[in-house]
C-alpha cells in the first residue's frame, strides 16, 4: 500500500505547480442589456415621485412604466428610460434626481458609464388618497448634494438625442400590408396542398390568371387604374411623411436637450396653477405649436384685468420651464355674462 502524502509534502522533482490567479483563468463577465434595463428601470422606481404604472396598450403588451431601452458598446451605456411621475410634480428636479439615481446605481452595479441618459415622462397618473397614506416617508434629496455629485464626475461628450416621435404615418398602411402578405402566403399554401393532391378543391390562382389572360379592354379598368395610381402616391408620401413631434423639451442644465414632456402635461401643469387661485371656478388649458392658452371660468365680482395679471404671473414661471417658451393666452369668461378678456383686454 502507497504511503499517505502530508499537505507539507514538496511536489515531486518535474511536477508544475501553478496557483496563480490569472483573468484568463477566471474567465469573462457578460452584463446582457436586459439586465442593465431592469437595473435602470429599478434605480428610477427608487426615486420619490416616480411610481409603477400600467395603462394603455401597455396592459397588452406587458411593458409597464418604467422602462428602458439601452445600448451598450465597451464600458459605456446609453439609455432611454420611460417613466411615470406622480402628478402634481416638479419637472426639473425630478429629472434630476432620476438621473443622478440611474447613472449612479448602473455604474455600482456594472461598471459602465452612462454617455447619455434620455428621460421621458410618459404617463403622469393622479395620486390616489389611500395609495398615499400606505406609502412610506420618502427619502429627502437635497439639491445641492445633487448637484455636487454630478460636477464631481469626469466630463464626457455628449451626443444630442433624438427627440421622441409619434408613430409613423405608415403603420396603418404596413399593416395592412402584413396582413396581406399572410393572407396571400395562406393561399398559396392552398394552391401548393392542391397539386400535391392532399386537398381536393378549386386552385384560385390558376383560375384568377386564366381570367385576367381572357381579360379584354373594359370601361372600369381605367377608374380602377386611376384609383390604384392615386393609392400608391398615397402610401409613397405616408413612407416619405416626416414623423411629428410629441413632446415639448425642457431647459435644463447641459449641452444638450435630454428631458421632454407632452403637451398634454404641460397644459395640466397650467391648468393645475390656474384652477387654485381665489376667484376662479374652473380653468382648462389648451397647449398646441404656437401658443398656450388658458380658458378661465371666473367668479361675477372678479375683476378680468387683475385676475389675468395674477395668472400671468402664476402660469408664465411653469412655461419658462420650457427650452422654447410658448406665449401665453388668457381667456377668462364670467359665471353670468360669459364677457371673456385675453391678455388684459375685454372681448
Amino acid at each position: 500500500m502507497a504511503d499517505a502524502v502530508s499537505p507539507d509534502t514538496e511536489p515531486l522533482p518535474g511536477t508544475d505547480v501553478d496557483d496563480t490567479d490569472t483573468a484568463g483563468h477566471r474567465g469573462t463577465l457578460l452584463i446582457k442589456d436586459r439586465a442593465v434595463e431592469r437595473i435602470a428601470a429599478s434605480a428610477a422606481l427608487q426615486v420619490p415621485g416616480v411610481v409603477r404604472h400600467t395603462g394603455g396598450l401597455s396592459l397588452l403588451t406587458g411593458r409597464e412604466l418604467p422602462r428602458a431601452d439601452v445600448t451598450t458598446g465597451g464600458q459605456a451605456v446609453a439609455v432611454n428610460l420611460f417613466i411615470a411621475a406622480e402628478w402634481p410634480y416638479d419637472a426639473a428636479a425630478l429629472t434630476r434626481r432620476v438621473h443622478d439615481a440611474v447613472a449612479r446605481q448602473l455604474h455600482d452595479y456594472t461598471g459602465l458609464h452612462v454617455t447619455e441618459l434620455n428621460v421621458v415622462v410618459a404617463a403622469t397618473p393622479q395620486a390616489e388618497e389611500r395609495e398615499q397614506a400606505e406609502q412610506p416617508v420618502p427619502v429627502e434629496y437635497l439639491e445641492s448634494d445633487i448637484v455636487a455629485h454630478t460636477e464631481s464626475r469626469a466630463r464626457i461628450p455628449v451626443v444630442q438625442p433624438l427627440p421622441p416621435l409619434a408613430t409613423p404615418a405608415a403603420a396603418p398602411a404596413a399593416a395592412l400590408i402584413a396582413v396581406g402578405s399572410l393572407g396571400l402566403a395562406f393561399v398559396a399554401a392552398r394552391e401548393l396542398l392542391i397539386v400535391r393532391g392532399t386537398y381536393a378543391g378549386a386552385p384560385w390562382l390558376r383560375n384568377a390568371f386564366e381570367w385576367f389572360g381572357r381579360l379584354h379592354w373594359e370601361p372600369w379598368i381605367g377608374p380602377v387604374a386611376g384609383i390604384l395610381a392615386l393609392l400608391g402616391a398615397a402610401l409613397l408620401f405616408a413612407a416619405l411623411k416626416p414623423r411629428r413631434r410629441t413632446h415639448l423639451p425642457l431647459r435644463v442644465s447641459g449641452p444638450a436637450q435630454t428631458v421632454w414632456m407632452r403637451r398634454t402635461d404641460v397644459a395640466r401643469m397650467c391648468s393645475a396653477r390656474a384652477s387654485v387661485l381665489p376667484g376662479v371656478r374652473s380653468a382648462r388649458t389648451v397647449v398646441d405649436r404656437r401658443r398656450a392658452v388658458v380658458r378661465v371660468l371666473a367668479d361675477p365680482e372678479v375683476s378680468v384685468a387683475e385676475l389675468t395679471a395674477t395668472i400671468r404671473a402664476e402660469v408664465e414661471p411653469n412655461l419658462a420651464l420650457l427650452a422654447d417658451p410658448l406665449p401665453l393666452v388668457v381667456k377668462i369668461g364670467h359665471a353670468d355674462t360669459r364677457a371673456t378678456a385675453s391678455g388684459g383686454r375685454r372681448r
